[in-house]
């Protein structure tokens, strides 16, 4: 044991001092100008973990605890003022540029801006992803994994999300209990959207491929949470999970939202962003950073371009892009976003040429295009692909990042293809977590 001096957070639920020896250490549950004593549970060559023992003298950071068990949450930064938290994203941020994307540190610190915050702290989420399984007595089991392990924690409510979702852990608990009886249904996860705009609810339901007693669990599941639409989706479990089909067990099918005026629907397994409000804002930065503008009627500015949205999604931001006058080609592989992107494009009166396939792969056919929009999934852009966006030289890259460490890898490949990071926004749709977004654009030399 012995006593140190916590300096900031680290990306990721720990925080970081040194050790007497120099050594670094990571501290689950500090905060940023803690004196603590610790003890030492793990150490490697190059930095060691440790646990607190006692608070010397605790941080001005520190809040008051809401939750008994944050991490089950993923809520890893729930004990950090929210301000605490927003500057420790944005100095996460600079950090990753710095050490990784291979910027000057003074640089880092003028594009890297300071993180717009949530308008909503707490009760933000507008979905949950529940874990389920069996407990030791063979009773159904739905809750959170507890961070960093596969072990269910059995919760009654999540504080992170709306509150006509918040108790829905020990609602379908209940619920789904009840309709499997002593039979196993193969439930392994299910998915719970909800909108604060349309008041839409969907239950998505994960299940192995086989018999399912449709009508009995949908009729459960929709009057425990007042769902507007239950759905199965048929996978194997697993992390390379193949999706074998959707079946709509009550309601449409589909869950709507609506987002600077515009209106999307979302079929599960497809994404959609988690912090409605916050995702307006990442739109905001696109159609700004593109060289458009937020009109009172609405996105403009970008008459005339040829825009590609690579991983497209449902179009979150083709879109926007496309009613601010852009030609827009957008780029996704996944079949259910593919049809949702049509069906929004439609929705909202706009025409967007989408082509559903690899980003990589599709992207040399499209030609010479003004400006391009990228949002990958959290391990980034895959080799080769800066290369081909710089092979189609548009003048403007926006790249929205959930991940950091990606992010500045990517942006290390822009700059050696010719660009040039020019502004880096970094925007929380995770408060009490250590996760941020970041929107950055990129110009061509």
């Amino acid at each position: 044991m012995e006593t140190v001096t916590i300096d900031r957070m680290g990306y990721g639920a720990q925080a970081v001092g040194k050790l007497a020896d120099g050594k670094t250490v990571f501290v689950e549950g500090g905060a940023p100008g803690d004196v603590a004593v610790v003890e030492v549970v793990e150490e490697k060559p190059a930095f060691a973990r440790a646990r607190i023992v006692s608070l010397v003298k605790p941080s001005s950071d520190r809040v008051p605890a809401r939750m008994d068990d944050a991490a089950s949450f993923g809520a890893s930064w729930a004990h950090l003022s929210y301000d605490a938290q927003l500057a420790a994203k944005r100095g996460n941020v600079c950090a990753a540029l710095t050490r990784i994307g291979r910027i000057d540190e003074d640089r880092a610190e003028k594009l890297v801006q300071p993180c717009v915050p949530s308008k909503r702290a707490w009760g933000y989420r507008n979905k949950l992803e529940l874990a389920a399984g069996r407990d030791p007595r063979g009773r159904f089991l739905l809750g959170f994994f507890h961070e960093g392990t596969h072990d269910i924690v059995a919760a009654a409510s999540c504080p992170l999300a709306h509150d006509a979702i918040a108790k829905a852990p020990a609602s379908l608990r209940g619920a789904v209990g009840f309709a499997e009886g002593s039979q196993d249904l193969g439930i392994y996860r299910i998915g719970v959207r909800h909108s604060l705009r349309t008041r839409e609810l969907e239950v998505a339901l994960w299940t192995k491929p086989g018999a399912f007693p449709r009508a009995h669990v949908a009729k459960t599941v929709m009057s425990a949470l007042k769902a507007t639409s239950v759905v199965r989706v048929l996978a194997d479990p697993g992390k390379a999970r193949k999706i074998k089909g959707v079946e709509t067990l009550e309601g449409r099918g589909r869950w709507g939202e609506e987002l600077l005026d515009m209106r999307f629907e979302t079929s599960a397994p497809s994404f959609f962003q988690v912090n409605t409000a916050q995702a307006e804002r990442l739109v905001i930065e696109v159609v700004e950073g593109l060289g458009g503008t937020m009109g009172p009627e609405g996105p403009e500015g970008l008459d005339g371009l040829l825009v590609a949205d690579l991983y497209a999604g449902g179009g979150t931001f083709s879109v926007p892009l496309a009613l601010a006058g852009a030609d827009v080609v957008a780029v996704e592989a996944a079949g259910t976003s593919v049809r949702d992107l049509r069906r929004n494009a439609d929705a909202n009166g706009v025409d967007i040429d989408v082509v559903g396939g690899d980003a990589a792969r599709e992207l040399p056919d499209i030609g010479d295009i003004d400006a391009l929009v990228v949002d990958p999934p959290r391990s980034g852009l895959a080799d080769g692909v800066v290369e081909s966006i710089a092979a189609v030289a548009p003048a403007r890259v926006a790249y929205v990042s959930c991940n950091p460490s990606t992010w500045a890898r990517d942006a290390a490949r822009f700059e050696g293809e010719g660009y040039r990071l020019v502004r880096a926004q970094p925007v929380d749709l995770f408060p009490q977590t250590y996760h941020v977004e970041v929107v950055s654009v990129f110009e061509r030399v």
